[in-house]
């Protein structure tokens, strides 16, 4: 994504998420504030701040006095108090607040359980094999392109209970949703794309209402809270949020770590040589190349650890530097397979932690040993090819490889 913005000058004092400095490699701004000044600020997107340690991000994560979850993705169309429903929100339970977020998220607890996850791993597993099999007897070709982008998206398809050939569509409303964030606020192919997709969804509750199956679709209209059906924008809410919060996400989890493997040989030799590391080394992939920056509003005037913060800002909370902070992590820059410390935050901190996080760890899991299983040595064809995704969710978009002989 190429930013809108002007190149930043001084990160502490006009900070872009979109800048292109910061998606080609965040890490060595976030260490600079770190040093400078632990909350930055920017007027950009009508006002927005940036905690970079993990005490300050956790902080943020836990109160929901001070901040809302109205809205959690940074863009120029920022809502006022009454642009969105306290405290269910659009996308429930990601955008609620209590105590309604309690009774949201206990209500999906089962859907999101280990046999749920279980039941989705040999469909993924085969989903692997086959990507890989199309690219046997090819010396090169794009692992984000053609092996890590279509995993999650086509799981995320069979869990919802959605058509398999729709996965590309959810690409499309990914990209626009969490890549295309400085777009004008009025845009009309972005409100037209919006309309688009709550009106696919609308067509899928009607068809899993005429025709149930065993399909988180069909788990959601079924669904009660306080002995009530779940609503018809609540139960869309949710399968958008599950769309968008499990695709981009894992798509990107995936390509970090082939990307850190093909750049470092002794770790891949060790992981191909070792199938035993894979538990501890999905875990540090996490940690290191966290690919989620959550956001929330500002609930009310409040002095903020010296700053003042003003009802409506915004604020970045940036899991991934939470995850490379020194107070908390040993050698946080460096990635350890078998590091054993390891309560990192790439699932987020707090009542939002994500649901959804053991179904993202099998699918890490199960791409990662499928991949190395048919190409235990391969390195980055072109590491200047690479390109990374920006915004709010950040992995690799191109990611051309060279299998190398055995």
């Amino acid at each position: 994504m190429t930013s809108r913005h002007p190149p930043v000058d001084d990160w502490a004092t006009d900070f872009d998420h979109t800048d292109p400095a910061w998606v080609t490699d965040p890490y060595p701004i976030w260490e600079e504030l770190r040093q400078r000044c632990p909350v930055a600020h920017s007027d950009r997107y009508g006002g927005t701040w940036l905690p970079v340690t993990h005490e300050l991000v956790s902080e943020v994560a836990y109160d929901t006095e001070h901040f809302t979850s109205r809205s959690v993705v940074v863009s120029e169309e920022r809502p006022g108090p009454d642009d969105l429903p306290a405290p269910i929100g659009l996308s429930p339970p990601i955008t609620s607040d209590p105590p309604f977020h309690a009774m949201a998220r206990g209500m999906l607890l089962p859907a999101f359980g280990p046999r749920a996850t279980a039941a989705l791993e040999p469909f993924t597993r085969d989903l692997c094999r086959e990507l890989l099999a199309q690219t046997e007897g090819r010396a090169s070709f794009d692992a984000a392109i053609e092996y890590a982008r279509h995993i999650p998206v086509r799981v995320i398809v069979r869990f919802l209970g959605f058509p398999q050939e729709d996965a590309d569509r959810f690409r499309r409303f990914i990209r626009l949703v969490l890549e295309e964030v400085n777009t004008p606020a009025e845009d009309e192919e972005r409100e037209a794309m919006f309309g688009e997709l709550d009106a696919y969804m609308d067509a899928q509750i009607d068809d899993h209402i005429a025709h149930p199956r065993d399909d988180l679709t069909s788990f959601l209209i079924g669904a009660e809270i306080g002995g009530s059906k779940l609503s018809r924008e609540h139960v869309r809410g949710t399968m958008i949020l599950l769309m968008i919060a499990g695709i981009d996400t894992t798509w990107s989890a995936i390509g970090a770590a082939l990307w850190h493997l093909a750049r470092h040989p002794a770790d891949r030799r060790r992981l191909a040589g070792d199938p035993g590391l894979m538990g501890t080394a999905v875990e540090e992939f996490l940690r290191a190349y966290a690919p989620v920056t959550m956001a929330r509003l500002v609930a009310k005037d409040f002095d903020f650890h010296g700053h003042q913060l003003k009802e409506g800002d915004w604020l970045l909370l940036p899991f991934p530097a939470a995850n490379r902070d020194p107070s908390v992590f040993e050698s946080p820059d460096a990635v350890q397979l078998d590091r054993e410390k390891n309560r990192h935050a790439a699932f987020g901190l707090g009542r939002h932690r994500c649901l959804g996080s053991s179904l993202a760890r099998m699918e890490l899991r199960v791409a990662l040993q499928e991949w190395m299983a048919r190409y235990p040595d391969f390195e980055l064809s072109d590491p200047a090819a690479v390109t990374w995704s920006g915004g709010q969710v950040r992995g690799p978009r191109t990611l051309p490889v060279t299998i190398l002989a055995p």
